[in-house]
């Protein structure tokens, strides 16, 4: 049998945001999501399905209940919002649900 490591999407906090993204080289997909939020929850896995098709991607979430400054800042104004960042810049916004295809598309730009 096969030992694949599982790789997990990274919850990271607003306050570390510079760090764990803006300072990072390469990719770094960002998932902004809510608990409460059901479009959220319809994301979830296949933003971790991206976390393991995609390993040269730095795959995270933040918990916009937690991180309204960090939104605002960014522009961002509904969730679930996923934002790709390559070498800390912003190069791609998605907002609302998508399929894995949809996903797997966006973090190919």
């Amino acid at each position: 049998m096969s030992t694949a490591t599982l790789i997990k999407v990274e919850d990271v906090l607003a306050e570390n945001f510079s760090q764990q993204v803006e300072q990072v080289k390469g990719k770094v997909l960002i998932d902004f999501y809510a608990p409460w939020c059901a479009p959220c929850k319809m994301i979830a896995p296949v933003v971790e399905q991206i976390a393991q098709e995609h390993q040269d991607i730095r795959v995270i979430k933040i918990n916009a209940d937690d991180s309204q400054e960090l939104m605002t800042k960014l522009g961002i104004r509904g969730i679930p919002t996923l934002l790709l960042m390559n070498n800390g810049e912003r190069v791609a916004t998605q907002v609302g649900a998508a399929s894995v295809s949809q996903v797997k598309k966006f973090v190919q730009q």
